[in-house]
């Protein structure tokens, strides 16, 4: 279900705007997407596992106001980021 720390650094690098950023909502946007990725599997296989469910609906929530606020102050790092990530909006 958690997301390893390799793959947290891949993500880093991949989708931070400058070396070393990791606080950017481009960063965080992706590494919410591979944890609700992961816990979406999780959820296929546990169907009754209504903690893991409820943590899942407050990382979504988290990404949409990431993105929301992303929209609001630059509108094209915004479509980019939804485009490299493959969500719908």
């Amino acid at each position: 279900m958690s997301i390893t720390a390799e793959r947290k650094q891949e993500l880093v690098k991949e989708f931070a705007t400058i070396e070393g950023d990791t606080g950017s909502p481009e960063v965080q946007v992706a590494i919410l997407s591979e944890r609700i990725n992961n816990l979406t599997e999780h959820l296929k296989d546990h169907k009754k596992d209504f903690h893991s469910r409820r943590g899942l609906l407050g990382m979504v929530g988290l990404r949409r106001r990431l993105l929301d606020y992303t929209k609001k102050k630059n509108q094209s790092r915004y479509e980019a980021l939804i485009k490299r990530l493959g969500l719908r909006r």
